[in-house]
């Protein structure tokens, strides 16, 4: 790089001075001039001084350090807004899986055939694929929490009418409904962590941002058997109401707004208010109209999903991940009860499979999540490249076909309890590290746009989440538990295997290819 001249008065504007020995440039602010602000695009590009842009109304953070950036908050207020939220992922997702040992109650006193209870049990799914997509890019508008509030109040309503209903119109409905609202976890699950946790940190974050919510399909069964046993499916829904609702009281102490865009949109409005009605953000810079950013936003998840190739393949393998995922959580209690002769509340207890298998992953997934970062991330110089995230989808991708394998065929042959066990518990860990990864791919990728970006590689998942248990208890009664998890185990491996060699080798180029126009 060449040394800047001192010689040379071009190279400098109104109010910079150079030090001549170290050739470094320093702006004098005009005492005339309202007071700047240092710009910081922390981990979304290179820093940029307020006194290069020239515009002294531009609010920015102040400086890298500014302890209103939600990258600076204490340890602790990020430990709260992340284990918030996640508990809030983990009520609702709770509330797909929870009613599965209950089915057979509510068919009988609803008078519905097995088609229609499975409806109602994936239902509550189908809607997590609509919700995110208008949820996650009004909370880049909004903010996130207004938009979590609001929507897991909105679940809270409906969850509750489903404890009260009389009919299966009614149950349909208000599952929907309170699907619709229990989505918003998928709205902001990832771009809340993208908020708080710089990405050297992420693999941490991760381990209970992913473990709660996935823990919840989990241990939602083992309570929704024990319920139903004593006190009655109805109280299923009332409980998941009641635990959501102490979640929303905290939420006003413990969860401050976390979306840099809105918080400096605030700054801005008080300074206008205060001082001069020149000052803007970034994202005001164009002038554009409430309703103009709003169809902007709405649109972004779908243009993400129709233009990059990236978000194409992953939305691809997710669905696939998810579906294979919601059919073994849809059937598992049925196994215990049907096969093996097992009662309700007995059946439930299985999960706890599924949960020590989350809890394994979750906690070895983050340590080597940023460890390969740190080493990958050293090798290179310094240089971040989200594809450091890859490596972690290995070891998933090997351990959910052994999984498949292990538990079909042990349940097929009526082997000892715990052997079904292991093989589910294995399946487990490696959707967990696969989610891990995955999510953190797309999370590093879309740095700008985490909300909208992660709707739309999860919209084809959650629809995959609604049809694959429709059609499973016809699979395991033609084939039988053996041959329909292998047979679900072999075209994962025709997936799963390819992906992650497919993104190490070509992520950057998919990037690249599918550049957005923001």
């Amino acid at each position: 790089m060449s040394s800047i001249s001192p010689a040379d008065p071009t190279l400098l504007s109104d109010g910079d001075v150079i030090d001549v020995a170290t050739e470094k440039i320093t702006h004098i602010r005009d005492p005339e001039k309202p007071p700047t602000e240092d710009l910081s695009t922390v981990e979304k590009g290179p820093e940029v001084d307020i006194a290069e842009s020239g515009d002294p109304y531009l609010v920015t953070w102040n400086g890298p350090d500014d302890p209103a950036n939600p990258l600076n908050w204490p340890r602790w207020l990020k430990w709260a807004v992340t284990i918030l939220t996640s508990l809030g992922g983990m009520a609702t997702l709770m509330s797909s899986t929870m009613i599965a040992p209950a089915l057979l109650a509510i068919s009988e006193e609803l008078h519905t055939n097995d088609a229609t209870t499975q409806l109602t049990l994936s239902i509550f799914v189908l809607s997590y694929a609509v919700g995110p997509m208008v949820l996650a890019p009004m909370t880049e508008v909004f903010g996130r929490k207004p938009i979590w509030v609001s929507s897991c109040c909105f679940y809270i309503l409906w969850n509750t009418v489903c404890g009260f209903s009389k009919t299966n119109g009614v149950m349909i409905a208000g599952r929907f409904f309170a699907g619709l609202g229990g989505s918003v976890q998928y709205a902001i699950e990832n771009p809340v962590l993208s908020d708080c946790w710089r990405q050297e940190e992420r693999g941490l974050s991760f381990a209970i941002a992913t473990f709660l919510p996935l823990f919840g399909p989990a241990i939602g069964p083992i309570l929704g058997g024990v319920l139903t046993g004593s006190i009655g499916w109805r109280w299923i829904f009332w409980v998941l109401s009641l635990f959501d609702a102490v979640l929303m009281l905290l939420a006003f102490f413990l969860f401050p707004e976390t979306h840099a865009g809105t918080i400096l949109h605030r700054k801005a409005q008080k300074l206008r208010k205060q001082i001069d009605q020149r000052y803007y953000t970034e994202d005001e810079r164009d002038g554009k109209s409430l309703s103009k950013v709003l169809t902007i936003s709405l649109a972004r998840p779908y243009r993400l999903l129709l233009t990059q190739p990236l978000i194409q393949l992953m939305s691809f393998y997710l669905a696939y991940n998810y579906g294979i995922l919601y059919i073994v959580q849809s059937t598992f209690a049925t196994l215990w009860i049907e096969r093996y002769n097992q009662s309700v509340s007995v059946s439930g207890l299985h999960y706890i499979a599924i949960a020590v298998g989350c809890i394994i992953a979750a906690q070895g997934g983050a340590r080597i999540m940023d460890r390969t970062w740190q080493y990958l991330k050293a090798r290179a110089e310094g240089e971040m490249q989200p594809e450091y995230r890859v490596p972690l989808m290995l070891p998933g991708a090997v351990l959910i076909p052994v999984g498949l394998f292990w538990y079909g065929w042990t349940a097929q042959a009526r082997a000892f309890w715990i052997l079904p066990d292991i093989g589910i518990a294995i399946f487990s860990c490696g959707i967990i590290l696969g989610t891990q990864a995955m999510q953190a791919y797309v999370m590093d990728s879309y740095s700008k746009h985490v909300a909208s970006a992660s709707a739309a590689s999860q919209l084809l998942r959650n629809i995959a989440a609604f049809a694959f248990p429709l059609f499973a208890p016809q699979m395991y009664q033609t084939l039988g538990y053996g041959w329909g998890n292998s047979l679900l185990a072999f075209v994962f491996i025709a997936i799963g295997v390819p992906a992650p060699l497919i993104l190490w080798k070509y992520g950057a180029r998919l990037r690249a290819k599918g550049k957005p126009q923001w």
